[in-house]
């Protein structure tokens, strides 16, 4: 059984001690590729060079996270942007988006950067990689503008309702990142995504460092962790393991060219 974990920070401080050992009990798991995202200029060189060392399961994404955007916005998006057309073949536009969990103080940055790199996606074809949070709707505002011109891409970490699902779906190139959540004692996914998505609409993540699946919640995640949220999505969708995992794969691989 082989799969691809669409998210992870693998570049973070927190794989620095073992971060070979990670991917080799990744590749044992059956993972045959790693989509790692930039969160800020900062992050991009730790990417570069792990991407480097492991060419044939990580692969780079580049962008300005929500969080990171700050009333400097531009100065730092203008040096991403420049990153991105050094970059060897990074595979999306992420991770960006918007984030009005914890303050709405950079509201109007947010936005503004957000649709600068949905444009930087538009011009080079690229799929995007998009965190939301408590910003669906001025997110999905922004998106409509561009629906038509979007390669596509991932609404990343969904742990929405049957209703926001079916916003983000009507986005037809787009797919729902599922990641440890679903594993949660809590949540409704299991319940939500049967009736709301197709499997042929979700991919795989572990947005690992965090987040980490039952049984397993509350340690460090890693990419060899998500058997646990495919056995789960199995179980929701009343489908084999090995299924989930191949049809999770070809969307992944419909999304990001070349992977």
């Amino acid at each position: 059984m082989n799969y691809i974990d669409t998210h992870c920070h693998l570049d973070g401080e927190e794989f620095k001690a073992d971060c070979d050992a990670v991917i080799e009990r990744a590749r044992q798991a059956g993972c045959t590729r790693i989509l790692v995202p930039a969160i800020n200029l900062a992050s991009i060189n730790s990417i570069a060079n792990l991407c480097s060392q492991h060419p044939d399961i990580c692969l780079p994404m580049i962008g300005l996270h929500p969080e990171d955007v700050n009333s400097e916005w531009q100065s730092e998006l203008d040096r991403i942007k420049q990153s991105l057309a050094d970059m060897p073949s990074p595979v999306a536009v992420g991770e960006i988006g918007l984030d009005f969990y914890w303050s709405r103080e950079f509201e109007q940055e947010q936005l503004q950067a957000f649709e600068e790199q949905v444009k930087w996606a538009v011009d080079l074809q690229l799929p995007l990689m998009i965190h939301c949070r408590k910003a669906q709707n001025e997110l999905i505002n922004i998106l409509k503008r561009y629906a038509r011109a979007i390669k596509g891409g991932v609404f990343h970490c969904f742990t929405g309702n049957g209703q926001e699902a079916r916003q983000l779906l009507e986005f037809p190139q787009f797919m729902l990142g599922i990641g440890g959540v679903l594993t949660f004692k809590k949540s409704h996914l299991p319940e939500v995504l049967p009736s709301s998505v197709p499997l042929e609409r979700i991919v795989l993540e572990t947005d690992a460092p965090y987040m980490a699946p039952t049984p397993l919640r509350g340690t460090r995640n890693e990419p060899s962790y998500i058997p646990h949220i495919i056995s789960k999505l199995a179980e929701a969708y009343q489908v084999s393991a090995d299924e989930v995992a191949s049809i999770t794969t070809a969307n992944a691989r419909r999304i990001f060219a070349g992977i």
